[in-house]
């Protein structure tokens, strides 16, 4: 499917995915995305196929270790890599999650922050100094999370709060907001409406897996279910079409199901044009 409109979808690069990726036309996907730490210095054949797929996609960052919440000092080793990679392949963003993953050594799990006005400005500070070591604004995803310690604000006020005092950008999760909705028991489509959507640059959707009645995981290992296909909709209404990722993790479909998907963004994102369109001309 080629896209004709101006709307982007992509896909997140797995190495499962390299060998159908690379068979891929060209077309059917708009972009790509990887976790810069993944990809950093590695050579062979997956650094050549990494390049070539390069080539052909422009690449997308999500990161995985920046520890954006923690309180061990920022990595301005990974930083200065980082900054290099997004020059070396000229990236168009770069994005983090809004948690953090360990002081003195690497949790390979993403971590609530606790929603406080003291970490409103701990997260801001740091949030700044990455801004400046790499010249350019990041975006930060709103988290799926599953306990609040601490919480003295609620996640949407400290959300608004943390972009506003570091002055960045939102990477918009449609899924960890209805994951979030359920486990948390609040209105998926009210929270969505209380964020700073006009920082918004970015959107991602998943797949979830369904633990209990009360409870949901954000695993990125399954399909997209209808009451999140219908809050990107909305998110769309909201904000625009912007550039959409498709989040799988593992449990990889044929690539031909993934790109149903993808086109299913696609199509969201058209419909979300046109109707934008048409209220512009009514208005005019």
């Amino acid at each position: 499917m080629t896209n004709k409109s101006g709307a982007l979808a992509g896909l997140g690069l797995r190495r499962g995915l390299i060998p159908e990726l690379r068979g891929l036309i060209g077309n059917e996907l708009d972009f790509i995305e990887v976790a810069p730490e993944n990809w950093l210095h590695v050579g062979g054949r997956y650094g050549r196929s990494f390049r070539e797929l390069a080539e052909r996609y422009p690449v997308y960052l999500h990161g995985l270790s920046l520890n954006i919440g923690g309180f061990a000092p920022l990595d301005k080793t990974l930083l200065s890599d980082i900054k290099r990679f997004i020059q070396d392949f000229d990236c168009p963003l770069y994005s983090e999650h809004l948690t953090y993953c360990g002081d003195e050594g690497q949790l390979y799990d993403l971590l609530p922050i606790p929603f406080t006005e003291e970490a409103v400005y701990h997260v801001a500070e740091r949030v700044k100094q990455v801004q400046d070591v790499l010249g350019q604004r990041i975006l930060l995803e709103n988290a799926s999370y599953y306990a609040a310690p601490g919480q003295t604000m609620s996640e949407s006020e400290f959300i608004n709060a943390v972009l506003a005092e570091a002055d960045c950008d939102l990477l918009l999760d449609v899924n960890n907001i209805f994951v979030n909705s359920v486990n948390h028991r609040y209105d998926p489509y009210q929270f969505l409406h209380s964020l700073p959507l006009a920082r918004a640059r970015y959107i991602h959707i998943a797949g979830h897996f369904d633990e209990a009645e009360d409870l949901r995981v954000d695993t990125h290992g399954s399909d997209v279910i209808d009451s999140v296909w219908a809050l990107l909709d909305e998110a769309y209404r909201l904000c625009g079409p912007l550039p959409t990722l498709l989040e799988r993790d593992f449990n990889f479909p044929p690539m031909a199901e993934l790109l149903l998907e993808v086109g299913q963004i696609r199509t969201a994102q058209m419909a979300a044009e046109r109707q934008g369109s048409i209220v512009k001309g009514l208005a005019g």
